[in-house]
């Protein structure tokens, strides 16, 4: 087994010992960029690690909107060279550079068995969002020829998937099955064998199906602000951590890690001082899991995506959102955790909210969950560590059938 390079295989120490020297230097940088005013009042120069870097606030995407608005069109959170300007919905504008593996696909690429020599068809959308440049910038830095299929035109894709000789695809879960059944229809013989997938989910009978035609399916998690961030090797045993990022999980609506290996928010730094967004929180939930990945990358790694973090629900006519949680929890010092329950009776919201703390102060968080929900709940104190520690906040059980 070869690796994309040295990094992948560093000691827990090695690469603490240069988290430690690059981290700060990062932070430093980040606040000559005016869209990092926020971390002015902090000593940049002592954070350098994970830990460390919970001290400072996080930054949302909505507040990175809201800043594009005011600092067009990165918000001052990106440098002034860019050969790019993306735009994912919202709107929201990502700079890109063509500089050597920008967004770090080409180590997912190379974990998924893809480079010289190969010829990927890349399905991802060439227009406006940046997918399609950010795989096409890491076929490039693993040494594969690209065909810039982008999406739709099922048949063209298959002629041309069997003229080209294609042997990559990259591109959703799903859109390579279609390319594969529309090829079968044309009588067509493909020489896809890898896969190198994101954007969507990727089911089990899904992976399989293409198991079972000789394909080698792999996927990575990624954003458009990001780049990648976390993606699968040969071992199929989680996500391993990207070198160029930080990750953090914590408690939705708030920048409090969660002890290791439990669910929560996941929350990225880029290590890229062309675009370094610091505890830039995705809204998707995730675990970090215990152990290194047998394929021999010694990197943290996470569960993959499991759900999202932005609960906001409304009950009885107003938003509850976690942070709102988060703040109930911070003002009463003995209560561990809190869960807020939507349900319905005789046509009517129901509240309720269940509370790891002090039995004898039901009535007290009653009316601390009144002040601070701006709703009245029915409060139910359970025994610490009763609640599931799932990264859900509020939970609706209502149903709109």
């Amino acid at each position: 087994m070869t690796f994309y390079d040295d990094l992948e295989t560093r000691s827990a120490d090695a690469r603490a010992a240069s988290l430690a020297e690059c981290l700060p230097a990062l932070l430093v940088h980040a606040l000559t960029l005016p869209g990092n005013a926020a971390l002015t009042d902090f000593d940049l120069t002592n954070i350098t690690s994970a830990e460390s870097l919970a001290r400072l606030p996080v930054l949302r995407k909505s507040e990175l909107g809201a800043a594009q608005k005011l600092r067009p069109p990165f918000g001052g959170f990106s440098g002034p060279d860019f050969e790019y300007a993306f735009q994912s919905p919202g709107p929201l504008y990502e700079p890109g550079r063509t500089s050597h593996d920008w967004w770090r696909f080409g180590r997912f690429l190379h974990a998924t068995g893809i480079g010289v020599g190969d010829i990927v068809q890349n399905c991802f959308s060439y227009h406006l969002t940046p997918a399609g440049t950010m795989f096409e910038n890491g076929a490039r830095a693993v040494g594969a020829a690209v065909l810039p299929a982008g999406t739709g035109q099922t048949e063209l894709q298959a002629q041309a998937a069997h003229d080209v000789g294609v042997t990559g695809y990259a591109g959703t879960p799903d859109y390579l099955k279609v390319i594969l059944e529309k090829a079968d229809e044309m009588g067509l013989t493909l020489a896809i064998s890898k896969a190198a997938v994101g954007g969507g989910a990727l089911f089990p009978s899904l992976r399989q199906w293409y198991l079972d035609r000789g394909i080698a399916c792999r996927q990575c998690y990624a954003t458009a602000d990001l780049g990648n961030v976390a993606y699968e090797s040969t071992a199929m045993e989680g996500l391993i951590l990207d070198e160029g990022v930080l990750v953090e999980i914590v408690t939705p609506g708030t920048g409090n890690p969660v002890p290791f290996g439990e669910v929560g928010e996941v929350l990225v730094t880029t290590l890229n001082p062309d675009y370094p967004l610091i505890r830039f929180a995705t809204g998707d939930l995730s675990a970090f899991m215990e152990g290194s990945s047998p394929c021999g990358r010694s990197n943290l790694r996470i569960k993959g995506w499991m759900g999202r973090a932005d609960q906001t629900t409304k009950i009885k006519g107003m938003f509850i959102r976690p942070e709102q949680v988060a703040v109930f929890v911070a003002k009463h010092p003995e209560v561990t955790r809190a869960r807020v329950i939507a349900s319905r009776a005789a046509e009517s919201d129901v509240m309720v909210v269940k509370i790891e703390g002090d039995v004898g102060r039901a009535d007290v968080y009653a009316a601390s969950i009144a002040e601070t929900l701006k709703l009245r709940a029915q409060i139910e104190v359970v025994a610490i560590g009763t609640l599931p520690k799932d990264g859900v906040i509020i939970e609706d059980q209502r149903t709109y059938d």
